[in-house]
C-alpha cells in the first residue's frame, strides 16, 4: 500500500536534511521521494545523513514545479503550520493516514512539504486536497523537515498495519495532471462568460472545493463535457447573431 505514497519536497535549501528524509523514509518503507527545486542535490551531506538509505536518494527525482511532482498523483496532502482560519479542510496526520491507506491500491498520494524556512506557498496549497498539521505545543510547534516527514510516514506505517475498510469507486480518481487541465479550462470558459471576479480569489476558491470533492475520471470528464458544451452554445449564439446594419453614407 504504503508504495504508492510519494514524498515530495519543494525547495529544500539543506542536503543533510533530504539526506534524513530519506533514512526517515526507509525506516517506514517509503521509496517514492520527489524534490522540486533543490538548492544542493546531489550532495555528500545528503548521502552521510542517509544512513544507509542511499537507494532512496539514488531514485529521486528532481523536477522543477510541483504539477510536475504530481501530475499522477489523485490525493495531495500538505503539511502546514497555518492558523485553522484558513478555507481549507485541515486534518490530523493519523486521520490523514487512515484516509490515503484506505484508497484503493492503484491510487497514488503525495505528501508535500514546504521549505526549512518558508514552509507551503499559497500555490501550493492550490493543489492540495487536504492540509495536515502536526499537532505540536503551541509555544513552540516549530518542527524540522525530516522530523515532519518521519510524524507523517510513522502514521501510515502503523496505518497499514491495521485492518482498513477500502473506498469503492466507481473509476479511478483523477490524476492531479488531468485535474489541471480543467482548472484551465473552467478559468478560460469563466473568462468567455465574463463572470465576474470581486475578490480576486474566485479560482483559488473553486479549486478548493473541487479538490475537497476528490473528482474521479468520470466526474473530471463530466465537468469538462459542460465545459465544453457552455462553449459550443456560445459558438452558436454568436454565429445567429444577425449582422450589425451599416451606418447610413
Amino acid at each position: 500500500m504504503t508504495a504508492l505514497v510519494r514524498i515530495v519536497l519543494i525547495d529544500p535549501s539543506h542536503p543533510g536534511n533530504i539526506g534524513s528524509v530519506a533514512r526517515a523514509m526507509k525506516n517506514m518503507a517509503l521509496s517514492d521521494l520527489v524534490l522540486v527545486r533543490p538548492r544542493s542535490f546531489p550532495h555528500a551531506e545528503a548521502n552521510a545523513l542517509a544512513a544507509g538509505a542511499d537507494d532512496i536518494l539514488s531514485g529521486a527525482r528532481v523536477v522543477a514545479t510541483v504539477a510536475e511532482a504530481i501530475s499522477d498523483v489523485a490525493f495531495v496532502a500538505g503539511t502546514t503550520s497555518r492558523p485553522r482560519n484558513y478555507y481549507w479542510e485541515f486534518t490530523t496526520p493519523r486521520d490523514v493516514a487512515g484516509r490515503i491507506v484506505g484508497l484503493p491500491e492503484e491510487i497514488r498520494a503525495a505528501l508535500l512539504f514546504g521549505s526549512e524556512r518558508y514552509g507551503l506557498a499559497n500555490e501550493d496549497l492550490n493543489h492540495c486536497n487536504v492540509l495536515v498539521r502536526i499537532p505540536a505545543n503551541p509555544e513552540y510547534c516549530s518542527l524540522n523537515l525530516a522530523m515532519s516527514v518521519q510524524l507523517l510516514a510513522y502514521e501510515l506505517f502503523m496505518s497499514r498495519e491495521q485492518p482498513q475498510s477500502r473506498t469503492q469507486l466507481e473509476l479511478p480518481l483523477a490524476p492531479s495532471g488531468d485535474v489541471e487541465h480543467f482548472y484551465t479550462h473552467l478559468h478560460q470558459v469563466l473568462n468567455e462568460i465574463d463572470f465576474g471576479d470581486r475578490t480576486g480569489h474566485l479560482m483559488e476558491r473553486l479549486r478548493r472545493l473541487f479538490n475537497r470533492a476528490q473528482l474521479d475520471r468520470n466526474e473530471l470528464n463530466i465537468l469538462r463535457g459542460i465545459l465544453s458544451a457552455v462553449q459550443g452554445r456560445r459558438g452558436q449564439s454568436s454565429q445567429r447573431r444577425p449582422p450589425a446594419e451599416r451606418p447610413p453614407e
